[in-house]
């Protein structure tokens, strides 16, 4: 039986943003399989990659969320079949961020107009070694040891123990001169510390000569009380410094006599070391510096020891570090520096390496990937490059040629070059010819330039904003005179996070205004509370009534229909002290449980009085929700529905309330008119969208992965 390839991702709530690092590593994979160092994403996992029949990137030019949920209903297919919805970071250069550096992709024109389909072709740059900063720094040629050292200025500016500097006051010096020249005996360094009562305190000091031989391996007992051995770094335990005699003056001595006057000490990051022995030292080879990054970035020596010298150090089945392995490591670093020089070093590509070793390492962490929970989405360490080669490349050299089919060619730079005489029908037709020839295809279809000016983009926000809070904002009443309001807010508090609560004076009777933080909680409150005694009074429940609303009812149906809401239900009315841990017990007794989630406010992260929970079956989250309703929770009572608003569109309602939609309100108005007529247009060419996408995926292969990106004007 053929295997059917799968993608997996249980990002919800505050996890359901993916950035363009994170698509990068999907498409690459999807598209290589293990080949060229790509390796499974670290945020989802695709089951039986090399039964993919293809990939195919639709691009949605310049439109963005704003468009997809100001035409909800219109986007009719894409919102039933696409099962994963994310919102993706802003890019300043998407194409090159999304594809890789080098890319240059030009849809080609006929003689006869229109567009012919063109395996588009991906240049990946010869690394130019001279914006190496390796180069840049040391220039392309070998040079001598001296010419690695760090200089007077350099060592100040790393914060390397100096004379006559206020802060290495009391430290004592090698007595080494500066009189070093291209034959000086280097030696490597490295030491152990712990923190004390008066700051970092060496515990263990090593020391090796230029051949790799061990000089120095001392444990050291610190001046002050010891309060954090860093055991787990330094391997150093209060029960091996028990017997230990020897205190810095001693080693300060030793080391004096064991160096030469023109010793070259090397270490990583070697100024730590030298505080911590409170010595000063005028001839040093950093290797933290050596091996230079950009934006002042550091590569760590367990990472140049694997690199470079093929080496393991710093293993994790050790207790804390070995100083004689790192000093040897620094040294046998420098060394091979120096004998090879700068130009050997940057061919090694450390960068890319880096990136290589970070995405196979979080591959393997989730190679076991079982959605147990929303938050585990890590970030990496490192920063990611500034450039990245292009993988479309590499499929060239396998011999598959990747497919650009649009009105809008994206040159190298990522600036589009409109082909105007191409419609959205002609593109459509090629793709349905062309795409199942191709392996990697991109489809892009525009809207036009019309219904992309700044000021239509602003009124489109202004309406959806204004739209969504008007979702959010119910109004409850009428109520007596001096009504308990506090009654009034705990009671509608129970549906859910309360964002304001206003009286209405306008009326002759008492009104309050409330607007929730969720969708979910406003529609609680109206299908719980309408006709409901609260504080007295037999209440009626509803949101506004504007012309944007009236077609409210069948887009909460809509909503609660989405695809991405299927098994997914809202549970409020709980005490703001519990935390995940106390409602993963709580519920652990429901069926088919995949993912819980507690929502925060994004400002003060505080637990909201709501949560999420998704279920691996319909009918698990149906039988959930009989089980949930009413049930007490440490007093509290609960209530449940079935949930509206994806994690992404939670997020982005927040930043909408949170932001100032008002700031010249008055400059959308006088355009409303104008915009309304260009809307029911714009109406009909989203629908039409819509309908070119559902032919393009009806007529895709099984297993082919299929992206739709609204990437938005940045």
């Amino acid at each position: 039986q053929e295997k059917s390839c799968r993608l997996s991702a249980a990002l919800l709530g505050e996890d359901s943003e993916i950035s363009q690092d994170q698509l990068y590593e999907l498409l690459k994979y999807a598209a290589l399989g293990k080949r060229h160092s790509a390796a499974q994403p670290s945020w989802c996992r695709i089951y039986h990659q090399s039964h993919l029949a293809g990939v195919v990137v639709v691009v949605l030019h310049e439109m963005s969320q704003l468009h997809f949920y100001r035409f909800y209903l219109q986007f009719k297919h894409l919102r039933k079949v696409f099962q994963h919805r994310f919102t993706l970071a802003p890019s300043a250069n998407f194409p090159v961020s999304l594809y890789g550096e080098g890319t240059n992709l030009k849809p080609q024109n006929n003689p006869q107009g229109g567009l012919t389909s063109t395996s588009s072709k991906c240049i990946t740059k010869k690394s130019d070694l001279q914006c190496d900063p390796i180069i840049q720094r040391y220039g392309a040629k070998k040079q001598g040891l001296t010419s690695y050292t760090l200089t007077l200025e350099e060592q100040e500016k790393h914060g390397y123990p100096m004379e006559g500097s206020p802060r290495s006051k009391g430290y004592i010096s090698t007595e080494c001169d500066q009189q070093r020249t291209d034959s000086s005996p280097l030696f490597g360094l490295d030491c152990e510390m712990c923190v004390t009562a008066k700051g970092n305190e060496v515990t263990r000091v090593s020391l090796v000569d230029a051949q790799g031989q061990c000089l120095l391996n001392e444990l050291v007992k610190p001046e002050s009380r010891v309060m954090n051995y860093c055991t787990r770094f330094s391997g150093v335990t209060k029960k091996m410094l028990l017997p230990v005699k020897t205190r810095l003056s001693d080693i300060q001595t030793r080391l004096k006599k064991m160096l030469p006057h023109d010793a070259v000490l090397v270490g990583h990051s070697l100024n730590f070391d030298l505080q911590a022995l409170e010595m000063i030292h005028p001839s040093v080879i950093d290797t933290s510096l050596l091996f230079a990054r950009s934006e002042g970035r550091r590569f760590k020596l367990k990472f140049l020891a694997k690199a470079v010298l093929g080496k393991e150090i710093q293993c994790e089945q050790k207790l804390g570090h070995d100083p004689t392995e790192d000093a040897r490591a620094a040294l046998e670093l420098a060394q091979f520096f120096i004998e090879q020089g700068p130009t050997k070093v940057a061919e090694l590509n450390l960068e890319m390496l880096l990136t290589a070793e970070k995405r196979a390492e979080l591959s393997q962490n989730k190679a076991a990937l079982q959605p147990q929970g929303c938050g585990f989405q890590e970030q990496l360490n490192e920063p990611p490059p500034s450039s990245r080669p292009c993988f479309l490349d590499c499929l060239q050299v396998t011999g598959q040629k990747p497919l650009l089919l649009g009105r809008q060619g994206l040159d190298s730079s990522g600036l589009c070059q409109s082909n105007l005489s191409t419609s959205n029908e002609q593109i459509l037709q090629r793709a349905l010819e062309d795409v199942p020839l191709s392996k990697f295809s991109i489809i892009q279809f525009s809207l036009g330039p019309e219904y992309l000016a700044s000021h239509f983009h602003a009124g489109l926000y202004e309406k959806v904003r204004s739209k969504l809070t008007d979702m959010l904002t119910i109004y409850a009443g009428p109520f007596q005179e001096n009504f308990c309001m506090k009654r009034v807010k705990k009671k509608f508090g129970r549906c859910g996070p309360i964002q304001s609560l206003t009286v209405v004076t306008e009326t002759f009777q008492p009104y309050v205004c409330i607007q929730y933080e969720v969708l979910e909680a406003a529609q609680l409150a109206i299908e719980r509370l309408n006709g409901a005694e609260v504080a007295g009074s037999c209440i009626k429940v509803q949101r506004p009534v504007t012309a944007a609303m009236l077609d409210c009812k069948v887009l909460i149906k809509e909503l609660e229909l989405d695809v991405e809401n299927e098994g997914v239900i809202y549970v409020a009315g709980l005490k703001n002290s519990l935390t995940e841990t106390d409602l993963q017990e709580e519920f652990s007794q429901l069926k088919d449980l995949e993912t819980l989630f507690l929502p925060k406010d994004l400002q003060s992260g505080k637990h909201r009085n709501c949560c999420f929970l998704k279920f691996q079956k319909t009918q698990s989250a149906v039988d959930a929700l009989e089980a949930i309703n009413g049930r007490t929770m440490k007093g509290s009572v609960l209530r449940s529905r079935n949930a509206l608003a994806p994690g992404h569109l939670w997020r982005w309602i927040w930043q909408m309330n949170h932001s100032n939609g008002n700031q010249g309100k008055h400059i959308f108005y006088e355009k409303m008119e104008q915009l309304s007529d260009s809307e029911q247009d714009l109406r009909k060419k989203v629908k039409k969208l819509d309908h070119h996408i559902k032919k393009l995926y009806r007529s895709l292969q099984n297993n082919t992965l299929c992206i739709v990106l609204f990437p938005g004007v940045n």
